[in-house]
């Protein structure tokens, strides 16, 4: 009898086998199917005979499959799938480690560490993790150096030896043996196959950091030209990111353009595709990152330059723009539960694919979240501006319109007097600040919804709005409802939602009421009011 490592397989293996015998790519990257005939695994789409049920074993990660002794398929490349939204989905603490995972804290801090985070033993992180997700930290960590060391071998040209450190491993012998457990193919033998298929690739000319031409410096980055301005060399990689389809880049784009903070930040809408820069604080140094998206890159992708102190920093800073873009999501699944509502019905049709966007940094988007309370999207953008430009730490791109870097919350706790906001407002943004930067107060992607929920709201000047606004872009919660959002009940009237016609506390209470048969999808819907409320800026987007 075929058997599937959740508490529920019968229901789940019917479902999941549906999935494959119709060779359905909504549900690649969310599970994985293993045939004991072949011993390898692969994705829901792959295009190779239906196997029959018994002998299949289903997966929810990569590495259950690896530790199981199944090796990845050659033909649909299972580790280049998008992610599974089921880590945004779930609340538990498989689901926080698996975020914590992915931004890299087992490669940093080890098991003790990542435990640590999450308020257990390292042995009981490992046996709930392994009892849950067929897989302990380690090895799921291991997968995830696996996907990263796969994208960089076959989408970029860094020589093998520097592929190997980027992704995290130990040493070059590590990477090599994963490579081929994993894959059953060398490094080299990968990358051959995959410039086969591809043929000829255009590239980008490298760039020093001020924008003089460059040429190849160590490490895979770039060193001035001859009698060009001096600078530090950076690594320089561009690469290609899956996402499921349909996906709605020229509005998460337009979202963060809107909230743009100068020099931090810079995005453009104009023209077929569409682009956003920023610069990026990452473990190892400052870095920047430039995405596009559109009819130029290709459908299904998106495309990523990223300029970085070291390649230590790449699966980091992929796995924080993927969070940023909401490049996980199930856009089939969100589009089909909303599209039910006949009021929200049109505005799905309108924008297929929508995504709630992320942050690349939790304590900035504490610190954008406080501001934010009580002015419009235009006057938090200004005030943010100036925050940065007094205080944030110069940085020197070769992207253009990057300059600094978003102040840290020890640099926003010692500078909050530039904010030209009430004392009131001043206070609650330094003291959250301070707490961020002592580590009192804890905000991070592993964070338990309902703890960092009580902790925000203790703090003086934090109301519910800005705990959920936290929760929906720093844990990526799909289910959020910023309850009192004058900008969604904007948009419900836009889109013909009866409410009562009576003050703003009845007609939030009526919302949310409404609201409620869109979970567990309430964060989409969100940006679909949101959306609607425009084109013109919308007065306030808090109580």
């Amino acid at each position: 009898m075929a058997v599937l490592d959740d508490p529920q397989p019968a229901p789940a293996f019917a479902q999941r086998y549906r999935a494959i015998a119709a060779r359905d790519p909504r549900f690649d990257g969310q599970f994985y199917t293993a045939v004991r005939t072949t011993g390898i695994y692969c994705r829901p789409s792959c295009p190779a005979r239906t196997p029959k049920p018994e002998n299949v074993t289903f997966y929810l990660t990569s590495a259950a499959a690896h530790d199981a002794g199944y090796r990845a398929c050659k033909r649909c490349l299972p580790e280049a799938a998008p992610g599974t939204p089921e880590w945004d989905l779930r609340h538990d603490v498989a689901a926080r480690a698996m975020r914590l995972i992915a931004d890299g804290v087992v490669d940093r801090d080890g098991v003790e560490g990542l435990a640590a985070r999450l308020g257990y033993s390292a042995r009981q992180v490992h046996r709930l993790l392994t009892a849950e997700l067929g897989a302990g930290p380690i090895a799921l960590a291991r997968a995830q150096r696996a996907q990263t060391a796969r994208a960089l071998v076959v989408g970029t040209d860094l020589p093998l030896a520097d592929v190997a450190f980027a992704a995290g491993f130990g040493s070059i012998r590590q990477f090599n043996d994963t490579v081929a457990e994993v894959f059953d193919v060398t490094p080299s033998a990968l990358r051959a196959r995959a410039r086969r298929g591809r043929g000829p690739r255009h590239r980008p000319a490298p760039v020093s950091p001020h924008g003089d031409p460059a040429v190849p410096g160590p490490d895979g980055g770039t060193a001035p030209v001859p009698g060009g301005a001096a600078c530090v060399a950076r690594v320089r990689l561009a690469l290609e990111l899956p996402v499921r389809e349909p996906f709605d880049a020229r509005g998460v784009v337009g979202f963060l353009a809107a909230r743009a903070v100068d020099g931090v930040e810079t995005a453009t809408l104009a023209g077929p595709d569409v682009r956003y820069a920023r610069t990026l604080t990452l473990p190892h140094g400052p870095g920047a990152a430039e995405v596009s998206a559109g009819p130029g890159v290709g459908p299904g992708r998106v495309g990523v330059r990223l300029e970085l102190a070291t390649a230590a920093d790449v699966p980091v800073a992929v796995a924080r723009l993927r969070r940023l873009l909401d490049l996980d999501a199930d856009p089939v699944a969100v589009d089909t539960a909303l599209g039910d509502d006949p009021a929200l019905a049109p505005l799905v049709a309108a924008t297929p694919g929508i995504r709630v966007p992320g942050t690349v940094d939790p304590h900035e988007l504490v610190v954008r979240a406080i501001v934010g309370q009580q002015i419009s999207v235009a006057a938090a953008r200004t005030h943010l501006g100036r925050l940065a430009a007094a205080v944030g730490t110069a940085y020197d791109s070769g992207i253009d319109g990057l300059t600094r870097l978003f102040p840290t919350a020890d640099q926003v706790a010692g500078g909050a007097e530039h904010l030209r906001l009430p004392a009131r407002s001043r206070a609650a943004v330094a003291g959250t600040a301070r707490a961020l930067a002592d580590g009192d107060l804890v905000v991070d992607v592993g964070a338990d919804a309902g703890a960092l929920r009580d902790a925000l709201l203790a703090r003086p000047g934090i109301g519910p709005w800005t705990a959920a606004y936290v929760a929906m872009r720093v844990l990526g919660d799909p289910d959020a409802w910023l309850d009192g959002d004058v900008a969604l009940l904007a948009g419900a009237q836009a889109a013909g939602i009866a409410l009562p016609d009576a003050g703003r506390a009845a007609r939030s209470s009526a919302l949310r009421s409404r609201a409620a048969r869109w979970a567990p999808w309430r964060s989409y819907a969100a940006v679909h009011l949101w959306r609607h409320a425009l084109p013109t800026d919308r007065p306030k987007e808090t109580r």
